[in-house]
């Protein structure tokens, strides 16, 4: 394991446009304190962002993890890239003749998969500790350390994610076309739940087939946190409306990004064992 990691660290390391994403990706994430900057007064109102309660624990836990996996696309370009470079410079093929398996080969990417969400992961936590220490109104362990789930979530969101890029990766083999048909998806996947609830079925039976696919059941796991603010639910109870929405991680949504993450890798993986290098 150790030595299929350090092969992929080498190969990244070496191009200056990776280098510049990876380190672009993290810079984004940390950005993320920037938004405790914003504040601005209106005659006698002050408005300060980090006032309004998205700093405090464990609500931060949701906001932080929606807002980074935004980010997401930075470290999909780089697995994207990285196996199109793969083809470009023949790696691959000269890997092959060294005696790395093609099963290797795969789990050296997976690895690289696993170690970008796990990084991505453990920065988030650790942006959102510092910030919900610096601004939260409730410091108690119990208050601070619940609702850890989005994390997990986010963890595997990024799997998940990263996973079907390095497949359209191997199954495109160049990089632009793998991203534009990354595009072209996730506007299929709306097309498909609106032609459902157009023709054949309810918006609600559409709603509920169209979150079993990949990119909608990635989206799924960390649900738009803004509505939860005190400041929007105060908004909707003054015009008489109601926002019901369930914002929990679910066992079942983690479970169905799993199961496509697999199934992302073992196609990878048959992809290759049946290409002629």
């Amino acid at each position: 394991m150790k030595r299929l990691l350090q092969i992929e660290y080498i190969k990244l390391w070496n191009s200056r446009s990776s280098r510049f994403l990876i380190i672009a990706y993290f810079v984004l994430l940390t950005s993320i304190a920037l938004i405790a900057a914003i504040k601005f007064d209106i005659g006698p109102i002050e408005f300060h962002l980090a006032d309004q309660g998205i700093f405090n624990f464990p609500y931060i836990w949701h906001f932080n993890t929606f807002v980074a996996a935004g980010f997401k696309l930075f470290l999909a370009i780089v697995i994207v890239s990285m196996m199109s470079n793969e083809y470009t410079n023949k790696t691959i093929k000269q890997n092959l003749i060294d005696g790395l398996s093609k099963k290797e080969f795969i789990a050296s990417k997976f690895l690289t998969v696993l170690v970008f969400a796990g990084i991505s992961t453990i920065f988030v936590f650790v942006v959102s500790l510092i910030l919900g220490a610096m601004y939260s109104d409730y410091t108690e362990l119990s208050i601070v350390f619940s609702d850890l789930e989005f994390l997990i979530a986010f963890f595997v969101k990024l799997v998940g994610f990263f996973s079907f890029c390095l497949f359209l990766g191997i199954l495109v083999k160049r990089s632009a076309f793998a991203l534009g048909f990354l595009i072209i998806w996730a506007i299929a996947e709306q097309v498909i739940f609106g032609l459902l609830g157009w023709k054949f079925v309810s918006w609600e039976t559409a709603k509920v087939i169209k979150s079993f696919l990949p990119l909608e059941s990635m989206a799924n796991l960390i649900k738009e946190p803004f509505s939860r603010l005190n400041a929007v639910q105060s908004v909707a109870d003054q015009i008489g409306e109601q926002i019901e929405l369930n914002y929990h991680v679910h066992w079942y949504e983690i479970l169905l990004v799993l199961l496509w993450t697999t199934l992302f890798i073992y196609l990878s993986y048959a992809l290759l064992r049946k290409r002629d290098l």
